[in-house]
């Protein structure tokens, strides 16, 4: 059994949880607390973390109170705030399992996660402005002041989209929702928020008052932070996602084609000062990813360590 258990080590050690809990039961003693650990390492690399940390009771409260605040709150009043207090924790998540899984070679959940982290990008833009990361119990009162379009729907001189009008006339008045409500917005519309804030701040070819709460001199640094996160949501990298010939999921890109979308992506990114953070060498597998991330934030972004530290703990569990 030796053996077999060093087999399971091995698998922790390269993050694959799934085969881990699925293994534990045959091998170890403690499997339902290894199968635990498993779920929780297993739902982060799958960005799929709704509401892991109330199920995760073997995992220790530091890892469980790190992931929380990766998360979206499942109801309107829910305490602490999670990701709409800060994205900075949410992308250095992102980071960390776009790098597990360009390791693995995993290159088609990597480019979901890298669609996910372009949705939010402007967020992470106007978080230093806002004081938060988009929360919609915490809106400035400036986004509705007189004057303003931002979530009129059907105003024809707003440039946002009709489906984008709809989401921003959703999230002023969502707070007050039910839970059900509240969590179907996050499913479906909050994303397409951020591109409404970037669009207003960055490309509004008919500006209303609905920026006008901002600082002249901090909103004009605002709109390059946003039109960045709007420009790298149409990059080369990002756009891999949508290049299957036949719908989603029928194309996968070699790890070449991912290097060479990127590299055109810095260079399209680099025509600013917050842009060119992308052509820095920071050593991540996606070379100033993590600096372009940071440039947008006006603060550090650089990978967690979270599903590294699960694994250690995982190893721990697994050693007799």
């Amino acid at each position: 059994m030796e053996s077999a258990r060093d087999l399971l080590i091995s698998l922790a050690r390269r993050y694959a949880f799934a085969d881990v809990g699925a293994l534990a039961a045959d091998v170890v003693d403690k499997a339902d607390d290894i199968e635990a650990v498993c779920e929780f390492g297993q739902r982060l690399l799958s960005l799929d973390a709704e509401d892991f940390a109330a199920e995760a009771r073997p995992v220790p409260a530091d890892l469980r109170r790190r992931a929380r605040a990766c998360t979206m709150p499942q109801t309107p009043k829910e305490q602490p705030r999670g990701a709409l207090e800060s994205l900075r924790p949410a992308y250095a998540l992102l980071l960390e399992v776009i790098a597990v899984r360009w390791h693995r070679r995993e290159l088609s959940p990597m480019v979901a996660a890298l669609h996910i982290a372009s949705e939010y990008l402007p967020l992470l833009a106007f978080e230093p402005v806002l004081g938060n990361a988009g929360d919609p119990a915490r809106w400035p009162r400036g986004l509705s002041a007189p004057g303003s379009r931002f979530g009129v729907i059907g105003e024809r001189e707003c440039d946002h989209t009709k489906a984008e009008q709809s989401a921003a006339n959703r999230t002023l008045r969502v707070a007050g929702e039910p839970a059900e409500g509240w969590r179907a917005y996050f499913d479906r519309q909050h994303s397409q928020v951020a591109g409404a804030l970037a669009t207003c701040v960055a490309d509004c070819r008919n500006p209303c008052t609905a920026m006008d709460w901002i600082d002249p001199g901090r909103r004009e640094r605002l709109s390059v932070r946003a039109r960045v996160a709007l420009t790298f949501a149409d990059t080369p990298l990002v756009r891999l996602r949508h290049a299957a010939p036949v719908g989603h999921g029928f194309g996968v890109p070699s790890p070449e084609e991912v290097l060479d979308a990127w590299e055109r992506s810095r260079t399209i990114l680099g025509k600013n000062e917050v842009g060119n953070a992308a052509t820095k060498d920071d050593g991540f597998p996606l070379p100033g990813l993590p600096s372009l991330f940071s440039a947008v934030a006006t603060a550090s972004v650089a990978p967690s360590t979270l599903l590294a530290d699960i694994t250690t703990h995982l190893v721990r569990l697994l050693q007799p």
